[in-house]
């Protein structure tokens, strides 16, 4: 990738900087223990992740009005809670656990490789997650922004061009000085219909080890890394 205007990598956040399965699971086992609740906690972590896309849609088709992550993983978690039947926990309780997303730990290669494409670009997240939890996420793994960008700042959620665009006009750039960095390759599509570039790089085990996903990138991406660290190395920062 010819890097001579690049001036930005903005960044899907769950599952590209951070282990959210991981993190999920480790919080719940805790939560359960302390609590004296039984329960196959990876499925439990599986479950309400999956609930993430359909409440997204709901808001992106208008039939929920604009509602932020944190509100939409409380609706999600009310849904799961009742599958695994689980109950009895208070409002605070259920707070408690909904906040588990703020606190998730990052990838091993993700704060090195942050830290030097930071040296050379701006870097941003572009998540569908609201402010105030990259706010949070940030300061308990140690991830330098620049800045938040993302959803919530767009009042779009991914994959609609506003959420892509309006972190490109905040920043005061063209399309293509930004790069989109991935590890979802749908991501990646939409992005670059809006003009930005993009950079894949897989994490094979976000969904665990018996849910690996097609590694084979598309062709049409600017740069495919292995790692944060490798991704620096291949744009010169």
């Amino acid at each position: 990738m010819d890097t001579t205007d690049v001036k930005a990598f903005i960044f899907d956040v769950f599952g590209t900087v951070v282990d959210w399965r991981g993190s999920i699971i480790r919080q719940c086992e805790e939560f359960g223990r302390v609590k004296g609740i039984n329960a196959d906690w990876p499925a439990f972590a599986d479950a309400w992740r999956g609930q993430y896309r359909p409440y997204m849609n709901k808001v992106r088709t208008g039939e929920l009005p604009w509602t932020n992550l944190d509100a939409l993983h409380r609706l999600g978690l009310e849904d799961v809670l009742n599958e695994f039947e689980i109950s009895g926990l208070s409002d605070d309780e259920k707070a408690e656990m909904n906040f588990f997303w703020h606190f998730l730990r990052p990838w091993s290669d993700t704060v090195a490789g942050l830290y030097r494409l930071k040296n050379r670009y701006i870097i941003a997240p572009m998540s569908n997650g609201n402010i105030r939890l990259m706010t949070d996420m940030a300061k308990y793994s140690g991830l330098p922004w620049d800045c938040i960008l993302g959803a919530e700042v767009a009042r779009h959620y991914k994959p609609d061009p506003e959420s892509y665009l309006t972190a490109v006009e905040l920043l005061g750039l063209r399309p293509e000085q930004v790069v989109m960095t991935a590890a979802h390759q749908p991501d990646l599509m939409s992005a670059q219909k809006t003009g930005v570039k993009t950079a894949f790089v897989p994490r094979p085990m976000e969904h665990g080890p018996d849910r690996t996903p097609d590694p084979t990138p598309d062709p049409s991406f600017n740069v495919v890394a292995s790692s944060f660290v490798d991704l620096a190395a291949k744009v010169g920062a």
